[in-house]
Formats: C-alpha cells, structure tokens, sequence
C-alpha cells in the first residue's frame, strides 16, 4: 500500500506539462533512432548524454526511459518493414514479422508488436513499483565483498556469457577496464597509464567514450564498409493498424508468455533483451510445432507477439534493477548509470532515501511513456516508416556533428575532440571485426566499483583475500555464475559437436 501512495506522488510529479514534454519527446526521439538503420537506444542516449546536464535530474531521466523504450518499439518497425532489425534484440521478431508484411498484413504485425512491447513493458513496470524497494531495501546487505561479487557477476555474463564469441567479449571488457583506471588514484594519489599527460589526470570521460563508440564509430564503419551495399526493399503497409479479434485470441497466449520470460532476464546481467527474446520465440516455435496445421515459416502472428512482449518487459525490469541495485544489464543501461554518477546520485538504497520524488516520478514516467508509445506507434507506423527513406550521408553526417558539439558542450577541450576521433577508430574496428561494445561501456561503468570494492574488503580484513568469498551473498553470487558457465560451456561443446 506504501508504494501505491509512493506511486501517485510519482504521477504528481510526472503529469507536470514540463515532465510530460519531455515523456513525449523521449518517445519520440527512441523511436526514430529505432526506426533508422544502424541506430538505437543506447547511441541516442550518448548523443543526448551531454547536452542534458543542464537539465533538471529529473526530467533527463524521465526522457532517458522514454528513449530506452522507444528504442525498442522502432527496431520491431525496421525489422518487420525491410527484415533488418536495428538491434540485436530485434532479430527474433523479424522471423514471423517481415514473413507477416511480404503476405500483406505488415499493418497487423506492426500492430502485434506494438501491443505486445505495450503489454510487456506495463507488466513489467507494475512489478518494479513493487519489488524495486524490496530490493533497494535488500541491497542494503551489500559491502565492499557483495559489491565486487556483483560486478564480477555483471563482467562474466556479458563478455562471456551471452556473446558469439568469449575471447572478444573479455577483449572488449578488459579494453573498458583498462580505460577505466587511467588518471590519478583515489586513495595513494598516482598517476596511472597518462603517459605524463595532464589532460588525462581526471581519467577518460565515459561521455567521450560512450559517443566516440556508439555514434561515431557507427558513422566511420556505414561510411567506409557500407556505402555500396544494397538496401533491403521496404514493405509499405497498407490500412490501419489494428487487429481483429481473431488475431488478439491468437496472439494473447503468446503476450502472456513471452512477458513472463522476459521478466526474469531483467534483473541478470546477460546482455539485456538478445536472450529472452530468442527464448520466447523458440518457445512458440515448439509449441506451433504440436498444432494440427502449425504456422510457423508462414507468418505466424505467435512468433512476433511473444518476442516483442518478451524485449520490453526485460527493459522495464532492467529499469528496476539499475535504480535498486546500481546494476547495469545492457550497454543503454551503463550509459544511464554514468548519467546517474554525473549528476552525483548512486542507485541503490540511497537514492530511495535521498532522491525519492526522482525514483517516483520516474516509476510513473514508465506507465505514461508506455501509453505515448502505443499512441504513436499504432497510428502512426507508416509515418515511421518513411525515416527509413532519409539519405543516409545526410544522416550520418548530421550524427558526426552532433558527436563533436556534444562533447564541445561539456568540456570545452580540443583535446577531448582528438580523443573523440581516436575512440571512434577504436569504435569503428570494433565493429568492423564484430568486438560487442557492451562489455566495454559495462567494464567503464563498473571497474570503479569493483576496484573500490576489491580495495575496500581487502583493507578491512587485513590483506586477506579470502574475505571475498565469506558472505553468504558472495558465494551465491559465485555459484550461480559458475552454473551458469557450465551450461553455456556444454551447450557450445554440443553445438560444435552436431
């Protein structure tokens, strides 16, 4: 009942026509970045990262969610429109969707993923007003020990675990550890990796590097690699988006699963929306497999709806698992953690204590962002559909004008242009040899609370490093991981066996 009463004093604060001018804009800025080829969410809120510090706290992350959200319901509309997801956690709904669009029904399978995306993430954000303070309440356990343990958990998963590759997922995490300790050392004062220069004292600003890989190397990467390449044909709806009654009875056992499986991923590092998305979609693919007369392969609308209910409500629980517990589950998410950090607010319980009219404004900034997204997608899908139709050159180049004026903005430093055009390169050969960026920004955004928890714990017990594994908390953070890595090791080991 507290949270309920919390809740509507979070709507007080939201419904203000400042904070839902900047719902609105959130929406609308993540859709677009969906919708246009090589974008998404976490690109836009590096984009909008440095420009926003003028802002009120409140406000930035208002329109920090709209954008995560917004991200997810445009990748559906590129993927179902031209079968060429914008995201990776797009990909599963592209199967049965864009076979949907070639057999004329593009407008009921934008419909079906924007109902599902609506269904996914308002269940999900019901469930964080509820279990966000649980948690926050139960990360109060948490010292130096559990806080490292955490990381290591987050470290692990997301290079490891969840990439094609391991070796270049703990490449790109140890590039983003690396990066993270070059300036001056907290405790003992020491210069560490500047190479004597000055500029590099206050360390590496994660806006720098944040805009440098996800935007610019993006632009060097569409410039150089992609500049020939045919584009794939857009499919043009054709009537209103909306579904009749056998199709809801269809596709609403498929919502309700795929929301459920979602849910879970939301508080696990494991690379954000990739996993349970695939998972849903396979689910429904067996399960088709036992009907009299399955519709998989020929655009069956169960294939589309549970991935998308599946993507959102992992994102809405992504949401409550950043404010609670500080804990990063996708490369949008660490981005929005350094925001957090740049405007000195520590997610956890704290920032429940400290900052409550933020946390609940927020909680129900995601139920009206919820509701403008549907709006504005159901309506409105071939609008959307004609971004997909802007010249790319004048896309990109406009995005590479951004990156340099954002960064200008905050620091006013031509050094840390030239640094923006380094890591672009850097950003551009990732992507080129299909490093994930994930890993790197959650290296960045972590490596400090695990060097401080490292440092921490060792300190108070005296040098004994055994004190890591001691708590309760830790060793169950081990052990899952451990579980973990062994299915994943026997799955590939199978996998190259057939």
């Amino acid at each position: 009942m507290e949270s309920l009463q919390l809740l509507a004093d979070g709507f007080t604060g939201a419904l203000t026509w400042q904070n839902l001018v900047w719902v609105i804009f959130g929406c609308l800025i993540g859709t677009a970045v969906g919708v246009m080829p090589g974008l998404g969410s976490s690109m836009a809120v590096a984009l909008l990262l440095p420009v926003t510090f003028s802002l009120e706290p409140t406000a930035a992350f208002i329109m920090f969610a709209g954008v995560y959200f917004g991200g997810l319901f445009g990748d559906s509309t590129m993927g179902i429109l031209m079968n060429t997801p914008g995201q990776a956690s797009a990909i599963a709904s592209t199967f049965e969707g864009h076979r949907m669009a070639k057999r004329g029904r593009a407008s009921q399978a934008l419909a079906t993923a924007a109902i599902g995306a609506f269904i996914g993430g308002f269940v999900a954000s019901i469930l964080v007003v509820f279990l966000a303070p649980a948690l926050a309440e139960f990360s109060t356990q948490f010292g130096p020990a559990e806080f490292f343990a955490l990381a290591v958990f987050a470290f692990v998963a997301t290079s490891s675990v969840v990439t094609d590759s391991p070796v270049k997922g703990l490449s790109s995490l140890f590039l983003g550890l690396g990066i993270a300790v070059i300036g001056i050392d907290g405790v003992s004062g020491a210069p560490r990796f500047t190479a004597g220069s000055p500029q590099l004292f206050d360390g590496v600003s994660l806006v720098t590097v944040t805009v440098g890989v996800l935007a610019l190397g993006e632009v060097i990467y569409v410039g150089c690699l992609e500049r020939h390449r045919a584009g794939s044909e857009l499919i043009r709806p054709t009537g209103r988006s909306w579904l009749k009654w056998k199709d809801v009875r269809e596709a609403a056992p498929a919502w309700a699963r795929g929301t459920a499986i979602g849910l879970p991923f939301g508080i696990v590092p494991a690379g954000g929306a990739e996993i349970p998305t695939f998972l849903a979609y396979g689910l429904e693919k067996r399960l088709d497999a036992r009907r009299r007369s399955p519709q998989f392969g020929h655009g069956a609308i169960r294939g589309l709806a549970a991935p998308e209910a599946a993507g959102n409500s992992t994102t809405g629980m992504a949401m409550g698992a950043l404010l609670a517990l500080g804990l990063p589950i996708s490369a949008t998410a660490a981005i929005m953690l350094a925001a957090f950090r740049q405007y000195g607010l520590q997610p956890g319980p704290l920032l429940f204590e400290r900052a409550p009219d933020l946390v609940w404004a927020l909680l129900a900034s995601f139920f009206i962002a919820m509701i403008v997204l549907l709006v504005i997608n159901l309506p409105f899908a071939m609008v959307w559909a004609k971004l997909l139709l802007v010249p790319r050159p004048y896309l990109y180049a406009g995005i590479a004008m951004l990156c340099a004026l954002g960064i200008y903005a905050t620091s006013g430093s031509t050094f840390d242009l030239l640094m923006l055009l380094g890591v672009g390169i850097a950003g551009f050969l990732m992507r080129a040899a299909d490093f994930p960026v994930a890993p790197l920004i959650i290296g960045m955004v972590l490596g400090p609370v695990a060097e401080t928890g490292l440092r921490d714990a060792a300190m108070s017990a005296d040098g004994d490093f055994s004190v890591l594994v001691q708590s309760p908390i830790s060793l169950t953070l081990y052990g899952v991981l451990v579980i973990v890595l062994f299915f994943t090791v026997r799955g590939r080991i199978r996998a190259k066996r057939r």
